[in-house]
């Protein structure tokens, strides 16, 4: 192995140890923004999230997403099965913390009311089946979208709006919380702990600089510069995703509102994960911009007009934004973006790209969640939820105190 090679396979590496980590910051991220009773309850479910989903991805999942491409729909289930490939265990682990994020999108949409058991189910097949094959199709070189030239460089869609649109479904079929919609009106429940989820914030915010530079896959030779050009675009995209939402809501609740603010940066960095290595620093600063306002109206919108319950803001974070992102390197990407003289073509293949996918994670997500629901059930009873989860999932409190 020359010493070029052997750079590489580390930078993947510690990538993808940086995305690993934040599986810290989503545990407390979700536990910081929901009430103390149901602590332990998320730990639970965001550790295994990772467990599961590491056998799961081994076993099955990294076969459908990168075995040869059948159809450009799907990998073959049999070449990567029960992965055991020496050279190429470093990609491996770096697409098994991706699927991992996939899957932990979804428990903060549906914290406080949902069965372990029947989570844990949903968890095996989001990594098992869901995110693997339409990963397939933008990650996979015969993919029927990478053929057509679909960027999603890091996974706003690929990653985070199919976490996104089945916490969605997930959110919508388990339902909201006890007490949280009364006589027609949303009623706030807060987060026992900010800190612990502004804490969670900064960690996905490093986490990310695993995630989108990470997936340049080398850094070697000329790759170094790209890989620091993506560290700006991401950061970038954060701060000001993270400035457009505190301003708004400033304007709006005469405030600058903490929650989402903490939402603004996620939101960014989910939104520029798409584009980070096809857009210049302004580009990124303008996307990220535009997704820190749409998640404070999109937040309000499923609150307050649809009435789907999601504690945390993951369908608006993950889903819209992840979605938008995708779409807006259609306009912002400086080789064929719309901005930059590219005429509409690349934003209609991205408009394509990410309805298909979206639809994919819908009516995959709906699918399993019905079943579940219908057979096992989805939520607690009644009291187990006032409650809390901690002493009736898990025979504990987490603060004993």
């Amino acid at each position: 192995m020359d010493t070029n090679t052997a750079m590489d396979l580390m930078w993947v590496l510690i990538a993808g140890c940086l995305v690993f980590f934040m599986q810290a910051g989503f545990t407390l991220v979700e536990t910081g923004f929901t009430r103390s009773k149901n602590t332990g309850n998320i730990i639970m479910k965001n550790l295994m999230d990772f467990c599961i989903g590491s056998l799961a991805f081994w076993a099955v999942g990294y076969s459908l997403m990168y075995g040869e491409s059948i159809g450009g729909l799907i990998g073959d289930m049999g070449q990567y099965a029960f992965f055991d490939s020496l050279p190429d265990m470093h990609s491996l682990f770096f697409q098994t913390v991706f699927a991992a994020t996939a899957a932990t999108i979804v428990s903060g949409a549906i914290a406080e009311r949902t069965k372990f058991t029947t989570y844990l189910i949903f968890s095996l097949l989001m990594t098992l089946v869901i995110y693997p094959i339409s990963g397939s199709w933008v990650w996979n070189a015969g993919g029927w979208l990478a053929k057509m030239g679909f960027t999603d460089f890091a996974g706003s869609t690929v990653v985070h709006a199919v976490g996104g649109f089945a916490s969605l479904v997930a959110a919508a079929l388990v339902g909201p919380r006890i007490g949280k919609y009364t006589d027609g009106r949303s009623n706030a429940i807060p987060g026992h702990n900010l800190m612990l989820g502004a804490l969670g914030v900064f960690i996905l915010w490093l986490g990310w600089f695993g995630f989108n530079p990470g997936s340049q896959l080398a850094i070697s030779g000329d790759n170094a510069f790209k890989v620091a050009a993506i560290f700006i675009t991401t950061n970038l995209a954060g701060a000001a995703g993270a400035l457009a939402a505190m301003f708004l809501t400033w304007i709006f609740y005469k405030k600058p509102d903490i929650s989402m603010t903490l939402n603004g940066v996620l939101a960014g960095l989910v939104g520029v994960t798409a584009g980070c290595a096809a857009v210049s620093p302004a580009g990124a600063l303008m996307i990220g911009l535009i997704c820190g306002i749409v998640v404070v109206f999109s937040i309000e919108f499923i609150d307050k007009k649809l009435k789907i319950d999601d504690p945390v803001g993951a369908v608006s974070v993950h889903g819209v934004c992840g979605a938008l992102g995708t779409i807006l390197v259609g306009l912002f990407a400086t080789d064929g973006g719309l901005f930059y003289g590219g005429g509409f073509d690349k934003l209609i293949v991205q408009l394509t790209g990410v309805g298909a996918i979206v639809a994919w994670a819908l009516a995959t997500s709906f699918i399993v969640l019905f079943i579940l629901k219908k057979t096992m059930g989805l939520r607690v009873t009644k009291e187990e939820e006032i409650d809390g989860l901690d002493i009736h999932e898990h025979g504990t409190n987490v603060y004993n105190d």
